[in-house]
């Protein structure tokens, strides 16, 4: 990653410093899951998805998530990215609690703090690679010179040189995918969340997806939680884990 945008990063993150009390300690996670549960009412009966979930995650780490269809990883990973509301439990954002914010404040920390990454890319159709990853800059308030300088970085970095004007429909899938990884840490977010990210991809073009991915953690000092059903990916993380009755465990 270019000294450009490790700059531009640190400026971003720093216009979102938490309270001075949530940092006095650097062993903080930058992600905290505290005994969170998530249920959902299915006729009669009460689901019970998540069950006491704990998890840290600490910048430039990436874990991998590893379960069966239906097991909740997507639960997991709305509700740490503050799509969803714990039915109990707390998340916490560089060691801030996120229980009693305000909708608009859970919004401000997803836009800026928090990068989503889909099975399927979810590109706006209409606009180029290159406007794409402009226009959550754009949204959060940057000049449209500046956006589109760490745009072409961004896309570049990726291996998309030569593709920066091209619409989704003239992109292959994995350069559509690693455009929505672009898009995804465009504001320089501290956490990034990926929910099947190559799961739509033939196992080469997977691979060449997760190393861009892979590289673009470390070089930004992320932390990733990406769930998977590759284990040969998996294995590649720093840490797995697996949810099992709910809860979180580590793998060896």
């Amino acid at each position: 990653m270019s000294e450009a945008y490790s700059v531009a990063r640190m400026e971003m993150v720093q216009e979102q410093q938490p309270p001075p009390q949530a940092r006095q300690d650097e062993d903080v996670p930058v992600l905290f899951l505290q005994d969170v549960e998530r249920h959902y009412r299915q006729g009669e009966e009460t689901l019970h998805v998540l069950n006491g979930i704990e998890l840290a995650l600490w910048p430039g780490q990436s874990v991998a998530l590893v379960a069966p269809s239906g097991a909740g990883k997507s639960t997991l990973l709305h509700v740490a990215g503050l799509l969803e509301h714990p039915d109990q439990g707390d998340v916490y954002i560089d060691g801030r609690s996120t229980a009693i914010l305000a909708d608009h404040e859970r919004t401000r920390i997803r836009r800026n703090e928090i990068g989503f990454v889909y099975q399927f890319h979810h590109l706006l159709p209409e606009f180029s690679a290159l406007e794409n990853v402009m226009l959550p800059q754009m949204i959060r308030g940057l000049v449209r010179a500046e956006a589109k300088t760490r745009s072409v970085e961004l896309l570049e970095y990726l291996g998309l040189n030569g593709r920066l004007d091209h619409r989704p429909s003239e992109l292959s899938g994995g350069e559509q995918q690693r455009v929505a990884i672009a898009r995804a840490v465009a504001n320089a977010p501290r956490i990034l969340l990926a929910d099947e990210p190559t799961g739509n991809l033939d196992i080469h073009t997977a691979e060449h997806v997760f190393r861009a991915l892979s590289q673009l953690v470390r070089a930004s000092g992320l932390a990733a939680v990406i769930a998977t059903h590759n284990m040969d990916l998996a294995a590649r993380m720093d840490r797995r884990v697996t949810l099992r009755e709910g809860k979180i465990t580590e793998m060896d």
